[in-house]
């Protein structure tokens, strides 16, 4: 099944991942991708998709989903060194990842959060993501 990145959310203050469900009267119902558990987070929680992050690198912004296949094509089925790790190590990972990421820009504690959410993606869901310019083609 195909990730979408424009419905996986980061929710600040909350560990893992979510998918959005639906909008609520007081927020939005979102599942964990980890447990499945539903919950509703209100208007006042800061909740970014995926798909609109991005890293920046010295051509510019790469988007996320690109960061994930470049790690992907480094790490193989492996998971990303832990966030809890040597910074060293996930440095290392990045350097041959996506050589040309912003040392003045994007930082190790940037790394550890992209490094969790591969992770979670790489155990709950797939790195086969949605391309919103295939779905509006299908739509015509």
């Amino acid at each position: 099944m195909k990730t979408d990145l424009a419905r996986t959310l980061s929710v600040s203050g909350q560990p893992g991942l979510f998918n959005y469900i639906a909008q609520a009267r007081g927020g939005a119902i979102v599942e964990s991708l980890v447990n499945g558990k539903r919950t509703i987070f209100g208007l006042s929680t800061r909740m970014t998709s995926l798909a609109d992050i991005s890293i920046y690198t010295d051509e510019g912004e790469l988007k996320l989903a690109e960061v994930f296949l470049a790690l992907k094509a480094v790490l193989g089925e492996e998971r990303c060194p832990s966030s809890k790790g040597p910074a060293s190590e996930l440095v290392a990972i990045f350097e041959k990842a996506v050589p040309t990421y912003d040392r003045d820009r994007f930082y190790v504690s940037h790394m550890k959060k992209v490094s969790d959410w591969y992770n979670c993606l790489l155990e709950h869901a797939s790195f086969d993501f949605v391309n919103p310019d295939e779905e509006k083609a299908e739509e015509e």
